[in-house]
């Protein structure tokens, strides 16, 4: 987090890249609970895995926009092509990443409850905050941003009425 502040020059701007980890969370004990696994130490592992990848697609998004805002770009405009720019990067990360794990996911011989349990987690956490983050961080940094503007724009004088 302090590394994140440190970057963006900012305390707010890391808890939008945050918010990413609770739908990667999401996805991935709920992709645990439809195969009938247990949250045992390999879904741990995972968790821990997910963390770091569902967070890195928020990064490339609230960076990008970033550097357009600092390029002179409208709030609206830079967010919207944050994430249309960044698109392609990210779903071919991701979904190498994702293609990578399903030998995980359908392992069979010795240890493979242990392969299914990571994979499946990484697999569900992955997918879940790949779909949702190409939406939600964009938004989230719309609002926090336009909060944080108006937060700083001091605000207009009140005229005196007229007597």
């Amino acid at each position: 987090m302090k590394s994140l502040s440190a970057q963006y020059e900012s305390f707010v701007l890391p808890f939008i890249v945050m918010l990413a980890v609770p739908m990667a969370l999401l996805g991935a004990l709920t992709a645990q609970s439809l195969r009938g696994l247990e949250n045992d130490v390999y879904c741990q592992i995972g968790l821990v895995m997910l963390v770091g990848l569902s967070s890195k697609n928020a990064i490339l998004i609230v960076e990008f926009a970033e550097q357009l805002r600092h390029r002179g770009m409208p709030l609206m405009e830079a967010a919207v092509e944050a994430a249309r720019i960044r698109l392609r990067p990210i779903l071919m990360t991701s979904l190498a990443f994702i293609l990578g794990v399903v030998p995980l996911v359908v392992a069979s011989g010795a240890g493979e409850h242990g392969r299914h349990s990571v994979g499946t987690t990484v697999f569900g956490g992955m997918v879940v905050s790949t779909i949702l983050n190409l939406f939600f961080i964009p938004v989230l940094y719309l609002i926090i941003e336009g909060w944080r503007e108006r937060r700083r724009s001091p605000e207009p004088a009140a005229t005196p009425a007229p007597e």
